[in-house]
């Protein structure tokens, strides 16, 4: 593998750096971060993260760095992969983030440029980009998370509009989302892999009600999402009808490689400032931990230097499957939430009243929105299981049957 930076990656390098340094303060790596906000569970701190996320993104807009392999047309830099890899790295040394509107363009971005028309290019991208629209994903459904396919929501067709029905579940920031992405049901007549259809719908739509789901740790990041009779002009079928599902996975492809890079508050400087806070680290035992969470971080960032090389040398055969990176991931970071907390002691046993309002409380009962979100750890060895070691695919009888003949919870 080869890490070096090309002459013209170094010069990028030293411009991105020149960069943050003049318009951001250097991660601590404790709770002067506001960049670790987003675990905050006081709805003023929640807002202000929020708000503060806006701004972020829009100065990254402003001054060229936001969308950098973005085709200049929708506001981006056209440049390679490896530019947003090395910004990448700049970036997370320095307390900035751009908390869930980074999500909402990895996982709209991609599908609206390769499968939307020249209009909704045009219209919905510079906007998501600028983070002056947030948007959020309506795809699982009470009888539809794993097999997603299986999915209940009806769309019908009635003139220039289709009339949609159903229910979404897991939405994440809903509550907040000026547009949804939307899979439905337009031809129950097909396969359930069939007979889907791919929309952009309004949230501000009649008939759109968003209940925000309390979480354990008493914050409402996800909700559910109703849809009577909301009317979405044809205009804002995204690919062809019925193909809704292969529109659905260049989204679902980019969600799991989102979640797998996605930058973290709860790193190996997070985990050892607790450790030393709390004295940890005399325990040997304890001390061992820490070694494996920093050993987790190193494996997770040459895991990122192998894709680096693969996308600096053109050599594709050398990335890591999306999977594994999403559940080595996931095994690290409930490792090491974990471990903070046991580190605590009785303090761990708080809430708010605990170290930066409960920082690690939060962050222990969240590690299982990772863990399920954008497929299961399960869906994703199944994943590997089948596309990389090549064993036989899951059986399902259903694959073929009319989705209206198939059983469903």
């Amino acid at each position: 593998m080869d890490f070096e930076d090309t002459p013209e990656l170094a010069e990028f390098r030293a411009e991105a750096a020149a960069f943050l340094a003049a318009h951001a303060e250097p991660r601590r790596g404790d709770d002067r971060d506001w960049s670790r906000n987003a675990a905050s569970t006081d709805p003023e701190v929640a807002e202000d993260f929020r708000r503060r996320c806006v701004e972020w993104q829009g100065l990254l807009y402003e001054h060229g760095w936001a969308g950098l392999t973005w085709p200049r047309e929708f506001g981006g830099r056209g440049l390679t992969p490896a530019h947003q890899i090395v910004f990448n790295q700049e970036m997370a040394r320095f307390d900035v983030a751009s908390g869930f509107i980074t999500a909402a363009q990895a996982l709209v971005g991609p599908t609206i440029m390769q499968h939307g028309t020249d209009e909704q290019r045009a219209r919905y991208l510079p906007p998501l980009l600028s983070g002056q629209e947030a948007w959020c994903q309506l795809f699982s459904e009470p009888g539809a998370g794993s097999d997603l396919a299986s999915l209940a929501t009806r769309a019908v067709r009635d003139g220039d509009e289709w009339v949609i029905d159903g229910q979404k579940v897991w939405t994440s920031s809903a509550q907040h989302a000026d547009f949804g992405i939307l899979i439905a049901r337009s031809d129950p007549d097909a396969p359930k892999h069939k007979g889907i259809t791919y929309f952009i719908v309004d949230m501000a739509a009649e008939g759109v009600e968003v209940r925000p789901l309390v979480q354990a740790q008493g914050v409402a990041h996800f909700n559910e999402v109703f849809l009577s009779g909301v009317r979405v002009p044809q205009a804002n079928v995204v690919g062809e009808v019925g193909e809704g599902w292969r529109v659905a996975r260049t989204t679902m492809r980019s969600e799991s490689q989102m979640i797998s890079g996605a930058s973290q508050s709860t790193g190996f400087d997070a985990v050892i400032a607790t450790a030393r806070r709390t004295g940890a680290t005399r325990d040997p035992i304890l001390r061992q931990e820490l070694a494996r969470v920093y050993t987790n971080e190193a494996v997770l960032r040459w895991m990122g230097w192998r894709t680096q090389t693969a996308v600096m040398t053109g050599r594709y055969e050398l990335a890591l499957h999306g999977s594994l990176l999403k559940n080595f991931f996931t095994r690290a970071l409930s490792h090491r939430v974990e471990l903070a907390l046991d580190m605590e002691g009785a303090e761990g046993t708080l809430g708010s009243d605990a170290e930066g309002d409960g920082f690690w409380q939060y962050q222990c009962l969240n590690q299982f929105a990772s863990r399920i979100g954008g497929g299961t750890e399960e869906v994703h060895r199944n994943n590997l299981g089948e596309q990389v070691l090549g064993l036989p695919r899951e059986p399902d009888d259903t694959r073929e049957l009319p989705w209206k003949e198939t059983r469903r919870s």
